[in-house]
């Protein structure tokens, strides 16, 4: 009888391990507190089982649960002249149509650090008439380049990795600012993680420039969707419009459309 218990058991584990592997493939990421509730077990039986499907390739466990294995959250990041080759065109292309957002003469933008944002003020008109704000020294010179148009830098550390300044300074002139859109780049952008960046200096001054603006427009090639980063500075509410390329899965941006958020494919 013993035998018999233990083998209905080990059934039953395989089965629930079985769909808690397929809930990972459909949904790119779970908790344990919602697979205990749906499974009726405890919270240490899910984390067993998803141990188990980690050691066999089947999903990679995160703080709370475990996500896909294309949606794992990556710590180390790329150099920036590594990024700056990497999906060009498609970056010059989300440049060129986030431009559609600028506010009229006269308004003020805030400008994250970041490959395709950079993108975006290489294409400001020379005869547009802007206040910037961004914490990047890279595009602040280029816009100070228009004639038309002030650069206010926010100040702060500057990360060589990105370029990018961050930091209390950068967070506490944000936090004087009220801008009329703010365009951001990320590393990540998924359903439930939201909007995120390997760095956690990087993502708190990324959550400042959201705060600090009153539309968000965030610039990220197809790569950087339904996919997970370790810190997340945004959820989908945040985001009023997402310019991206076609390789875009058109069920996801389906899915970003149901949260009200415009997608434009570029």
């Amino acid at each position: 009888m013993h035998e018999i218990g233990q083998s209905g058991e080990q059934m039953y584990a395989e089965e629930r391990q079985s769909a808690i592997a397929n809930e990972v493939r459909l949904r790119g990421r779970v908790s344990v507190a919602d697979l205990a509730a749906r499974f009726s077990v405890t919270g240490e039986t899910v984390r067993r089982d998803l141990a188990i499907l980690a050691r066999s390739g089947h999903l990679v466990r995160v703080h709370g649960g475990a996500v896909r294995l294309d949606v794992a959250a990556v710590v180390d990041e790329p150099d920036l002249v590594v990024r700056e080759e990497t999906h060009r065109g498609e970056k010059s292309a989300i440049g060129a149509a986030a431009l559609a957002f600028l506010p009229a003469d006269g308004g003020s933008i805030v400008i994250d650090a970041g490959t395709t944002t950079l993108q975006l003020a290489l294409s400001i008109p020379a005869d547009a008439r802007l206040t910037c704000v961004t914490n990047s020294v890279q595009i602040a010179e280029v816009v100070a380049e228009l004639p038309g148009s002030g650069v206010l830098l926010t100040g702060g550390r500057l990360r060589p990795k990105t370029g990018a300044s961050v930091g209390a300074d950068a967070i506490e002139r944000l936090s004087r600012i009220r801008a009329s859109v703010g365009f951001l780049g990320t590393n990540g952008l998924s359903l439930e993680h939201g909007l995120s960046t390997p760095d956690a200096d990087e993502a708190a001054t990324k959550r400042a420039m959201i705060a600090a603006c009153t539309t968000t427009v965030v610039l990220a090639d197809s790569s950087k969707i339904n996919r997970e980063e370790l810190m997340s500075f945004g959820t989908l509410e945040d985001v009023d419009v997402l310019v991206t390329d076609a390789g875009i899965d058109s069920a996801f941006a389906d899915e970003l459309r149901a949260h009200e958020i415009e997608v434009v494919i570029a």
